[in-house]
């Protein structure tokens, strides 16, 4: 059941179902994720140019507004690699004070697709498009732990891959030494384990361990370092007149994105496979747009950025065993915790042990089976699967899915042509003499524009014929350019002298048809039946008829 509205909207007791026997991981698994959300909230943020601050507390303050808001149970959200590509040129373009209206522009926006019912739309993106984005998405999270992995500095701004490359050149030993050693140490740690026992935290566990050997080791890696110590007081953004017009587009793209990248997000993590060996669970789309957009709105009154959901701590969410929201709030919590509590020692946590409890988590967001399966279905879905990953690594996540959804629509509608078509029969019963001019034509499929060009030349290449029986009664779809073309085939068939008789228009497809004007074009309305015996009897008659003429 969906709700009444603005039920629907609002957070109820389902939300934390099964929360008595799961709170415990839940727990743990948020613990994990604040830990692993620290250091990308603060890259984040220094990476588009508003700051280490600003990331951190839209970590805190959008990942718990939307935890409580959102439609999905293991989201995590906050700022995001996607974000830092558009904010960046914002932030040079108007300055960083201009950072926090542009996210309350943004949120409004998602709260307006999400009320407006549009967030199932994600329901029409193909599986090969979206598998291909996961794809993408988990090699450039994968690739951006390459700096830190190494021990070198990252470049913002750059394309992730060239990114990668150019930090891995740069690296120089015992720094590498030491970091790979770690992420190898970290990794080993979260896949060992959970073969121990699946209960127990495995990303946890590493971070300490780690954490810990770094420390008596005194390993000279680079650390997270310094943290901001409180949250600002939320304020509204000072509002200039003369420069909204200039936001207004760049917060129109931000909400693109945001809506995009957190319901693939949520769609993605809805079968993702816990510990436990199921499926973390459904998710409400447009619940999850107006929780995103609450998010982002609520951020840009505390100074922060836009956020959305965070494909990267979901994964990490679900693969710790969360099953309710609670992991998420404790997330955001965790987070706040450290800001008051304990930054001096969340700090001395190596960046390569981040590094290796991404890469990790970047190898399992995809399945062998799913990737296999895809490749192995139609070269069209694999073609679509291959492109949309290429794309989300090589240019950006919005371009990744245009392009892919425009490529399996275009399959999609190649598929459709390719079975689509006409076909001439025989005139049904014992024949009669004058049979030889009559043709009986049967459409089927759908006739769409894709495949309504080659129906025309079909019919139109007959010859030596006096009537022609169009039989539409197995035409699934029909279109404005499917029923025009019909016209187009009538026209052409009566200035031939060819009387042509229509049989079984679908009755959905009878407006459409009446309005186009095929019917318009017989020669006669009494030329459209239901039955084909009696439009094989009319045909006979005009035959008969035309022979009497000649005599």
């Amino acid at each position: 059941m969906r709700g009444t509205f603005p039920a629907r909207f609002l957070p109820s007791r389902r939300d934390y179902d099964g929360l008595r026997s799961s709170w415990k991981t839940d727990l743990l698994a948020g613990i994990t994720v604040g830990i692993v959300a620290l250091p990308l909230a603060l890259a984040f943020g220094v990476s588009s140019g508003v700051g280490a601050e600003a990331g951190l507390i839209t970590a805190v303050v959008a990942g718990l507004v939307a935890a409580v808001m959102g439609g999905s149970h293991v989201q995590v959200s906050g700022p995001t690699g996607a974000m830092v590509v558009v904010l960046a040129p914002v932030v040079a373009t108007h300055g960083v004070g201009s950072i926090a209206l542009v996210s309350l522009l943004a949120g409004l926006l998602v709260i307006i697709l999400g009320i407006s019912g549009l967030g199932r739309a994600v329901a029409f993106i193909p599986r090969p498009v979206v598998e291909g984005f996961t794809l993408g998405i988990a090699l450039i999270i994968f690739l951006q732990q390459v700096p830190m992995a190494t021990g070198t500095q990252g470049i913002p701004g750059h394309n992730t891959l060239l990114a990668a490359i150019e930090s891995a050149s740069r690296a120089t030993a015992p720094m590498v030494l030491q970091t790979l050693g770690v992420v190898v140490g970290v990794a080993a740690v979260m896949f060992l384990l959970p073969r121990l026992h699946k209960s127990l935290p495995a990303s946890l566990i590493a971070v300490l361990l780690a954490t810990v050997a770094s420390e008596l080791l005194r390993l000279d890696i680079p650390r997270i370092g310094g943290l901001p110590h409180s949250l600002p007081a939320p304020s509204v953004p000072s509002l200039d007149p003369s420069a909204l017009g200039g936001l207004l587009m760049p917060a129109v793209s931000i909400a693109t994105l945001a809506a995009i990248e957190s319901l693939l997000s949520a769609r993605v993590s809805a079968g993702m496979v816990g510990p436990d060996g199921r499926p973390s669970g459904a998710y409400s789309p447009d619940r999850e747009l107006t929780g995103q957009g609450l998010a982002s709105v609520a951020a840009g009154f505390f100074g922060g950025m836009p956020a959305t959901g965070a494909i990267a701590r979901t994964a990490v969410n679900v693969r710790s065993g969360a099953k309710t929201r609670l992991s998420a709030i404790v997330h955001a919590l965790v987070l706040l915790a450290i800001i008051y509590l304990a930054a001096g020692l969340v700090g001395r946590i190596p960046l390569a042990v981040l590094a290796g409890i991404l890469m990790v988590t970047a190898t399992r967001m995809v399945s062998r089976h799913t990737v296999t399966a895809i490749l192995r279905s139609t070269r069209a879905d694999a073609f679509v699967f291959i492109l949309t990953a290429i794309i989300t690594v090589a240019f950006d996540l919005i371009v990744a899915i245009e392009i892919g959804f425009v490529a399996a629509a275009i399959f999609t509608l190649r598929k459709f042509a390719s079975l689509s078509g006409v076909q001439r029969e025989e005139i049904p019963g014992v024949p009669v003499p004058g049979d030889e001019h009559i043709a009986v034509f049967r459409l089927e499929g759908a006739m769409f524009f894709g495949a309504a060009e080659r129906v025309l030349q079909e019919i139109s290449r007959v010859k030596d014929i006096q009537v022609a029986i169009i039989r539409l009664s197995q035409v699934r779809m029909l279109d404005a350019t499917g029923a025009h073309t019909l016209v187009e085939v009538i026209s052409a068939l009566e200035l031939r002298g060819v009387t042509v008789l229509l049989k079984g228009v679908q009755p959905q497809h009878l407006e459409l048809v009446t309005n186009v004007g095929v019917i318009r074009s017989l020669r006669h309305h009494k030329h459209l039946f239901t039955a084909l015996p009696a439009a094989v009897e009319h045909a006979r008659s005009h035959v008969r008829r035309n022979a009497a003429v000649s005599a």
